[in-house]
């Protein structure tokens, strides 16, 4: 019998020491009793367990300060849903927390029984909670890219999210197969003729619900890190009044679309409406702060996954 990889037996024990003290709720001395190994090798593959993701943990308890921060958020900007998670001083990461509250919205929407159109855009954040979905059996439901999920290159968007979707989430998938941007609006116009892009952006056009990522702008904005905008082409838009963007399209500080021709370029797929549709934004930090606020003045989205500081700016600002 061929032997398994070192590696994998040892992920395998870190699994099951996990499975044992996360969800049979037994002591790292009982783990090591059942498992036939030291405490302290418990210990070392209880924490490798965690540091590899083997286990992803929910707290299902509302944190009374975040329902009452989500509330106001929800009156002040006439929001379909609000969720708001706690904020941790002493992290730098702009995923945690709201990563895993965005996948437990999927979730929740994946779980209808009646068909669903869910439009997903793209991006660490979203990336980030894609990879907390459970294995999921929906083949009622249709799975749309709001972005090209292709460089300028032709490589795969690394942030591009719909083919890691289609590995937790058993739907029908529809991918975008253009850029985000194109070099002129003709160019747009032929690509959007395609039988393939039609086909997205009519789903996109009919979605009942979306979850997108918000962009700031800036010379480390992910338009620029990844080639689409030139340092001195965001510097004039910034110029001219742009506070971020959502899966291409750049709006102003009021959250209305900029004018000209940027976004005549945008390749992606249309949000779809607000009055029909919950469009979902995720974010935080200081970086999000303009982009998110200018989003939500002008219903660019009508949700959004926070974090208590974002909120606490947003209701302040």
């Amino acid at each position: 019998m061929a032997r398994r990889p070192e590696g994998n037996n040892r992920l395998d024990d870190a699994a099951r020491a996990g499975w044992l003290y996360y969800v049979a709720g037994r002591t790292q001395d009982e783990i090591a009793s059942a498992m036939g190994i030291s405490r302290q090798s418990a210990q070392r593959l209880v924490s490798l367990a965690m540091a590899e993701r083997l286990i992803k943990v929910r707290l299902d308890h509302p944190i009374a300060a975040c329902l009452e921060l989500g509330l106001r958020l929800k009156e002040k900007f006439d929001l379909k849903q609000v969720d708001i998670v706690p904020s941790d001083p002493g992290s730098s990461s702009t995923t945690v927390g709201i990563a895993e509250a965005g996948a437990a919205e999927i979730e929740r929407w994946l779980k209808s029984t009646d068909p669903i159109i869910l439009a997903i855009g793209t991006g660490r954040t979203l990336k980030a909670a894609i990879d907390q979905l459970p294995a999921m059996e929906c083949p009622q439901h249709r799975i749309v890219s709001l972005t090209g999920n292709i460089g300028l290159d032709g490589s795969a968007a690394y942030y591009n999210v719909i083919f890691s979707m289609a590995d937790a989430v058993k739907a029908r998938h529809f991918p975008m197969p253009l850029p985000v941007l194109v070099s002129s609006p003709e160019e747009r116009a032929v690509l959007h003729s395609q039988a393939l892009v039609k086909s997205a952006l009519q789903l996109g056009a009919e979605a009942n619900v979306a979850f997108v990522g918000v962009g700031e702008l800036g010379q480390q904005a992910p338009l620029c890190e990844d080639g689409f905008l030139a340092p001195d082409e965001m510097a004039r838009l910034m110029d001219e009044g742009a506070a971020g963007e959502i899966c291409g399209w750049m709006f102003d500080r009021e959250g209305q679309m900029m004018p000209g021709s940027i976004n005549k370029r945008v390749a992606s797929v249309p949000l779809p409406s607000r009055d029909s549709a919950t469009v979902i934004g995720i974010a935080k930090g200081q970086r999000k702060y303009v982009a998110l606020r200018a989003a939500l003045k002008g219903r660019v989205i009508n949700g959004v996954i926070t974090d208590e500081t974002t909120a606490e700016y947003l209701l302040n600002s």
